[in-house]
C-alpha cells in the first residue's frame, strides 16, 4: 500500500469524501506488464496498456454525481489532466485515460484503469489525485511509477513481434560474449543483471545525468518518446569520455587503479558503482565491457537489444573505406597506419522502427558505446540500420560509413623496405569475416554476417574497386618518408604463398605453422623465407617480436613447397599467456628478382581448462547452500611460482575466495571448496582464474553458469 500525502484544500472547504490510500498493485500489474523483478521500490509498467489502481476512501464513499475524480501525470514541468470516467470503450492510443469500469466501485474502494499513450516518455513519473466540486478540491499526491517502452505493442516502435525474441532480448538476464578469433572462437558468459537491486533505478539516474537533461529538462522529457533518441543518449552516457558516463575505458598499461576489464562478468556491479561513487566513472571498461552495459540498460527500458561481435573489425581511422597495413620485409608488422583491424569488437544491435528514414531501415540498428571515433562531437555510434549497411546506403544516419568500413573495408597489405613500398597485397574478404549473437535458447553462436554483407551490385563493384584502387596508389596519406613508388614484380606475382596454424595452440604445447610456396613461372627460383611472430593486443597493432626463423630454399618450376615450423613451449612462455593473440608474418623473398609476397595468421593461445563442479548438479534454489570445487592442474613442464586461484560470483558469493601455492609442481592441482548461497533466481555465474602473483599474469579463466530457481 502506499502512504498518501493530503495537500491543501485549493478553495478552504471540506469536501464529503477523503481518501486514506492507494494501492498500485503491483504484483498484478507487474505480471500483466511484463516488469516482475525489475524494482522493488516503483511501480514499473509499460507505456499503451492499462494499470489497476485501487483507491480506498475513508469514511464516505466516492460519488461521482457530486464529485469528479481527476488523475494528474507529472514529469518534470509538464502536466496532464486525466479525468477518470465510467466507460467500457477501448483506450486511445494517443492519449492518457482513467476509466472505471462498471462494478468497479465497491463499498469504500474504486478500480481505476489507467493508461498512457503508446509513445509515453521512458521516466520516473509522479501521480496526483484531485477530488472536486464545484465548490471545492482536494488534492493528494499519490505516488511514482516508472514508464518503459512496449515490445509487446504493435504501435510502439520498438514492437516486436515474436515472443520468442522478447523474451531473449528484453526479458533475459543472462547472455554470451564471443571473443578471440575467427579461426578460434571462446565463448564468456554474462549476467546483464537487470533484475538485480538497483539495477533499474541506476538507468533512471543514467537519464537524468545525461547533458541534454541539464540542458533542457523539459526537451529532454518529450524526446524520451523516441527509441532513436534513446539509444543515442544512452550509448554516449555509457562511455564517460564526455560526461558523467558510466564507464572509462583503458586498453594500455596496468589496472591497479580499477578493475581489469577482463574481471567483469555482470553488469551490475558497474551500474551500482557507478550510482554509489556519485557518478563517478566506473574503472575500466574494453569494448564487451561497454556492450553488455549498454545492453543492460536498454533491457531495462523495453528496449530489444542483443550483443553482437565483429571478428576481423576494421578501424577506419581516416575515413577512406580502406585500411592499410604495413610490415617490414621480414615479415614484422609496424605500427605506421592510421588504421587497424581489431581481432574481434563488440557492440550492441537494438530493435526499433526508424520513423525518420523510413520503413525500409526499421529493425535492427548497430549502437556502439565503445569511444573510437566523435559522432557529431560525442563519442557514441548510431543507432545505424543494419540494412543500411548491407545497402550501402552510407547517407542513412547516423554513423553508416563508419559502421560499413568496420565490416566491409577492403585491406592493403604494404611490404616497405628503407623506405619504399616493395610489395602489395589487396584483401578483400577478411574484415567482417564472421559476425556473431548468441543464439536463442541456446549458447551456440547465431550467424549473422549475411544480415550486414550482401552481395555487391556491378555498379557497387565498379564503385569500391575505383575507390580502393585511388587508396592504393596514394596510400591516402602515407607515412612521413615512405615512398609509394612500385617495383616492377608487383604487377604480375609468380610466387603465391600461405601460411597456416595447426589445430588450435593451447597453453604448454607447440606452435606448429606450415608455410607454403607455390611457384607458378617455367623457371627455378632461389627464395629467402623470412617468418615472424608478435603478441598482439586484440584492439591494435602487435607489439614486440618474440621469435623469428629465417631460411633459404629453392623451388622447381610449378613445384609445391611446404615448409614447416614449431615454436615450443620454452620459446613462448615468457611472453603469452591464455586469451594471448599471435600475429605470425612470413614474407618470401626471391633472391634474383626481388619480388616479396607476404602472408599472414592471427591465432589466440587456448587457455588451460579450470574445473568447476557444484555438489548437486548446476541447478541451484534461493537462499540454500551449496559447495563448488574449483581446481586447476598446471599443465607446464615447469614450476609456478606464486600460484593463486581465485573464485568469485555476483548473486553467489561474498567478496573472492583464493587458494594459494607458493610452489606448483607440474601436473600438480590447486584446489578450493566455496559455499554458494543465491539470493535471487535467475542465471548467475562463478567466474574462476589461475595467476601467478609473481608476474601478475592471468594464465587461464573460467566462467560457469549456475540456473537458479525459486525455493
Amino acid at each position: 500500500m502506499d502512504c498518501i500525502q493530503q495537500t491543501t484544500d485549493a478553495w478552504g472547504f471540506e469536501s464529503n469524501c477523503q481518501l486514506k490510500f492507494v494501492n498500485f498493485e503491483a504484483h498484478e500489474n507487474h505480471i500483466s506488464h511484463e516488469t516482475e523483478g525489475l524494482s522493488k521500490k516503483h511501480l514499473v509498467v509499460r507505456r499503451g496498456k492499462p494499470f489497476k489502481l485501487t483507491l480506498l476512501f475513508r469514511s464516505q464513499m466516492w460519488n461521482p454525481r457530486s464529485e469528479n475524480l481527476v488523475l494528474e501525470v507529472c514529469l518534470g514541468n509538464r502536466s496532464e489532466r486525466i479525468p477518470v470516467q465510467f466507460s467500457k470503450e477501448e483506450y486511445q492510443p494517443h492519449s492518457w485515460s482513467a476509466k472505471v469500469y462498471p462494478g468497479g466501485l465497491h463499498l469504500k474502494s474504486a478500480e481505476v484503469h489507467v493508461c498512457s499513450p503508446v509513445q509515453s516518455s521512458v521516466a520516473l513519473h509522479r501521480l496526483l489525485l484531485h477530488l472536486e466540486t464545484r465548490q471545492t478540491r482536494r488534492s493528494y499526491s499519490v505516488g511514482d511509477f516508472v514508464l518503459l517502452c512496449n515490445p509487446w505493442l504493435k504501435d510502439d516502435p520498438v514492437y516486436m513481434p515474436m515472443d520468442v525474441q522478447i523474451q531473449e532480448y528484453v526479458k533475459s538476464d543472462y547472455g554470451v560474449l564471443y571473443m578471440g578469433t575467427p579461426r578460434s572462437i571462446a565463448q564468456r558468459p554474462w549476467s546483464f543483471g537487470q533484475y538485480e537491486p538497483g539495477v533499474l533505478e541506476a538507468c533512471l539516474t543514467l537519464l537524468e545525468v545525461t547533458p541534454q537533461h541539464f540542458k533542457d529538462k523539459d526537451k529532454d522529457f518529450i524526446r524520451r518518446t523516441d527509441p532513436v533518441y534513446l539509444s543515442r543518449v544512452i550509448c554516449a552516457m555509457v562511455n564517460s569520455n564526455d560526461d558523467l558516463g558510466v564507464l572509462e575505458g583503458k586498453w594500455q598499461g596496468g589496472y591497479k587503479d580499477g578493475v581489469n576489464p577482463t574481471e567483469w562478468s555482470g553488469s551490475a556491479d558497474i551500474l551500482r558503482q557507478w550510482v554509489s561513487s556519485n557518478c563517478e566513472p566506473v574503472r575500466y571498461g574494453q569494448c564487451w565491457v561497454f556492450a553488455a552495459v549498454l545492453c543492460t540498460v536498454m533491457r531495462v527500458l523495453g528496449i530489444p537489444s542483443r550483443v553482437v561481435t565483429v571478428f576481423n573489425a576494421a578501424h577506419d581511422g581516416d575515413a577512406n573505406l580502406t585500411i592499410e597495413e604495413f610490415y617490414s620485409s621480414s615479415g614484422e608488422k609496424l605500427n605506421l597506419s592510421k588504421d587497424s583491424i581489431w581481432n574481434f569488437h563488440v557492440w550492441v544491435e537494438c530493435w526499433m522502427a526508424r520513423g525518420d528514414l523510413g520503413a525500409e531501415f526499421g529493425g535492427w540498428q548497430v549502437v556502439d558505446p565503445t569511444p573510437q571515433e566523435r559522432s557529431a562531437g560525442v563519442f557514441c555510434c548510431g543507432p545505424c540500420p543494419v540494412a543500411a549497411v548491407r545497402e550501402r546506403c552510407y547517407e542513412a544516419r547516423y554513423d553508416t560509413p563508419f559502421v560499413y568500413a568496420s565490416v566491409d573495408a577492403d585491406v592493403v597489405r604494404v611490404i616497405v623496405r628503407e623506405g619504399r613500398v616493395v610489395g602489395r597485397k589487396v584483401d578483400t574478404e577478411s574484415v567482417g569475416q564472421l559476425i556473431y549473437t548468441k543464439s536463442l535458447h541456446s549458447d551456440a553462436p547465431d550467424n549473422l554476417t549475411g544480415t550486414y554483407k550482401g552481395r555487391k551490385t556491378m555498379q557497387q563493384r565498379v564503385t569500391m574497386t575505383l575507390y580502393s584502387s585511388a587508396a592504393r596508389c596514394s596510400l591516402r596519406s602515407p607515412p612521413t618518408g615512405l615512398s609509394c613508388q612500385l617495383s616492377p614484380q608487383e604487377t604480375a606475382p609468380a610466387l603465391e604463398v600461405s601460411l597456416s596454424i595447426d589445430g588450435v595452440p593451447s597453453v604448454g604445447e607447440n606452435i606448429s605453422m606450415r608455410v607454403t610456396v607455390t611457384n607458378r613461372s617455367a623457371s627455378p627460383r632461389l627464395l629467402m623465407e623470412h617468418l615472424n611472430a608478435q603478441l598482439k593486443a586484440f584492439n591494435s597493432n602487435p607489439e614486440r617480436s618474440f621469435w623469428k626463423a629465417h631460411k633459404e630454399v629453392s623451388v622447381q618450376p610449378g613445384e609445391v613447397l611446404t615448409l614447416h615450423h614449431i615454436i615450443p613451449p620454452a620459446e613462448y612462455e615468457a611472453f603469452l599467456a591464455g586469451e594471448d593473440i599471435v600475429n605470425v608474418a612470413v614474407v618470401i623473398k626471391d633472391k634474383r628478382t626481388e619480388e616479396r609476397v607476404l602472408a599472414f595468421q592471427e591465432f589466440n593461445i587456448s587457455s588451460p581448462q579450470i574445473s568447476v563442479e557444484i555438489e548437486g548438479g548446476d541447478s541451484i534454489q534461493v537462499n540454500k547452500k551449496y559447495t563448488a570445487r574449483v581446481s586447476f592442474v598446471n599443465p607446464f613442464t615447469k614450476v609456478l611460482s606464486g600460484a593463486v586461484l581465485t573464485v568469485e560470483g555476483s548473486g553467489l558469493l561474498q567478496g573472492k575466495c583464493q587458494e594459494r601455492l607458493l610452489l606448483m609442481q607440474p601436473e600438480e592441482k590447486i584446489e578450493k571448496a566455496v559455499t554458494i548461497v543465491a539470493s535471487l533466481a535467475g542465471t548467475k555465474l562463478l567466474m574462476a582464474t589461475f595467476s601467478q602473483s609473481s608476474s601478475s599474469r592471468v594464465v587461464s579463466r573460467s566462467f560457469h553458469k549456475v540456473s537458479v530457481t525459486a525455493a
